[in-house]
């Protein structure tokens, strides 16, 4: 049983770790490996503390639990690129347990993600990712995201890795007690 809920903060070691562990998988040979490898749960779990103490209420920061551990996580707030539009969303982040990747777990922190981004009026969900990740471009292709044009020349020690950004248009809210036929 998969179950998608807010994150809490005993919730912040379980989602360093799968943040450090995402990276780490997700992210080898298209990183210096030594630059992954020096990545620690504790230094992330201490940035992830601060961000919480902050209480980004503007963000939605959401954890997929199955059999009573968080296996996902998934952040969502307003876009921070400068060209977006006023009301854009941007998904901040999106990592799963890497023994959890396909298993439905991604697919239930997006789904429940745009479906707050809709709920907070935002036209767009837009994303980056880097661009030789071929399987998050899939997943989130297959979602409905399509790349929008713009490529940030992003750089870990001096290493080129491009991103570019992808978008999905979102539909308008529907008011307080109406429901779709």
């Amino acid at each position: 049983m998969l179950r998608v809920r807010e994150m809490t903060e005993a919730d912040i070691e379980a989602v360093a770790a799968i943040r450090v562990r995402g990276w780490q998988f997700a992210y080898a040979g298209l990183m210096p490996q030594a630059y992954l490898d020096a990545m620690t749960v504790e230094e992330d779990a201490e940035r992830r503390r601060e961000h919480f103490a902050r209480g980004r209420l503007a963000a939605d920061n959401l954890v997929a639990e199955r059999g009573g551990s968080v296996v996902g996580w998934s952040c969502t707030g307003p876009c921070r690129d400068e060209d977006a539009e006023p009301g854009d969303g941007e998904l901040y982040a999106l990592y799963v347990r890497p023994d959890q990747v396909a298993t439905g777990v991604g697919r239930a922190l997006l789904t429940e993600s745009v479906r707050r981004a809709t709920a907070r009026g935002h036209a767009h969900l837009r994303l980056w990712v880097l661009q030789g990740n071929t399987r998050a471009r899939r997943f989130y292709e297959s979602a409905g995201f399509t790349p929008d044009g713009a490529e940030e020349p992003y750089e870990v020690d001096g290493i080129p890795v491009p991103e570019l950004r992808y978008a999905l248009p979102l539909p308008l809210p529907l008011p307080q007690g109406t429901h779709r036929q």
